[in-house]
C-alpha cells in the first residue's frame, strides 16, 4: 500500500521523560557540550524520528536512551524510574531487558547462522520470542538457517532487527539503520521496523539525517547544536513502501 494512512492510536502511557538532560565530553583540557538541556517524552506505541544533520547530538541522545552513556546533568525517568546516576549493573539490566538496538552496521558473529545470532540474546532474555518467531517477523523465515555471507545486507540488518526485538523490549532504538544500505533494500528494512511498532507496540526511535524517513514517523523531533529546535506530530503516517528519496 502506498497511499498515506492515518497513524494508529498511540497510548497515553509515557516511556521516557527526559528533564534538561545535558552531556559534556571532555577532549583534553576542552568541554565539548553534545546536548544542551533537552527536554522530551515518549510515549508508548510511538514512532519518533530524531532527525538532524551529523554533529546534532542525534546519537548522544539515543545512547543516553538506551543507558549505553548517563548525562552529565539533568534526569531520565523511565517508566517513573531514574536512569540518570543509575549503577553499571542497574543499566546493564535495563538494557538488557527493556531496550533492543539496531546499528547502522549488522554486528553479526560470521560463524553462526541468523537463528544462531537470534539465539544469542533469547538464550539470556526473560520472556524472549524464538528466533524462529522473531525471524518471521521480519520476513527471515526461509533464510533463517543461512550463514551472514550468505545473506545480502538488507537481510542481514533484518536479522538485527530479530536479535533486537526477540526480547521483546518495551523500546526499540534504531541509530541509522538504513544508512549502509541502497534505497530498495532501505526501503525493505523500514518496512520490517515498521511491522514491529505496529504489530508489537514497541516504542520505537528512528535517529536519521534523511528527512523523507520521518514522513514515516508519528513525530518528528528536529534537532540542532544539542538542542530539540522544532517538534513535528505528522497528522498522516506515509508507510514505509510509499517513501522516495
Amino acid at each position: 500500500m502506498n497511499a498515506a494512512t492515518p497513524p494508529p492510536p498511540i497510548s497515553t502511557g509515557v516511556v521516557f521523560e527526559a528533564r534538561k538532560v545535558r552531556k559534556v565530553y571532555q577532549t583534553g583540557e576542552v568541554d565539548v557540550v553534545a546536548l544542551h538541556g533537552v527536554d522530551l517524552s515518549l510515549n508508548a506505541g510511538e514512532l519518533v524520528c530524531l532527525l538532524g544533520a551529523s554533529g546534532s547530538g542525534k546519537s548522544t541522545l539515543l545512547n543516553i536512551l538506551g543507558g549505553l552513556d548517563v548525562p552529565t546533568s539533568g534526569e531520565l525517568i523511565y517508566k517513573g524510574w531514574n536512569l540518570d546516576g543509575a549503577e553499571e549493573n542497574t543499566l546493564t539490566l535495563f538494557r538488557r531487558n527493556c531496550v533492543g538496538f539496531v546499528f547502522q552496521f549488522y554486528n553479526l558473529i560470521p560463524s553462526l547462522t541468523a537463528r544462531e545470532n537470534v539465539a544469542l540474546i533469547t538464550s539470556i532474555s526473560r520472556n524472549p520470542m524464538t528466533p524462529e518467531e522473531a525471524l518471521e517477523l521480519v520476513g527471515l523465515g526461509a533464510r533463517m538457517d543461512h550463514f551472514p555471507s550468505q545473506l545480502s545486507g538488507g537481510e542481514q540488518q533484518r536479522v538485527a532487527i530479530a536479535r533486537a526485538i526477540a526480547k521483546r523490549p518495551e523500546v526499540l532504538l534504531c541509530d541509522e539503520p538504513t544508512g549502509a544500505l541502497d534505497v530498495t533494500t532501505g526501503i525493505t528494512v523500514l518496512e520490517a521496523v515498521e511491522r514491529i511498532n505496529r504489530e508489537l507496540g514497541t516504542l520505537t526511535v528512528i535517529i536519521t539525517h534523511n528527512a523523507v524517513m520521518s514522513e514515516m514517523a508519528d513525530r518528528v523531533l528536529h534537532l540542532s547544536d544539542g538542542k530539540i529546535v522544532d517538534s513535528t506530530r505528522n497528522e498522516v503516517r506515509l508507510p514505509a513502501s510509499g517513501l522516495k528519496w
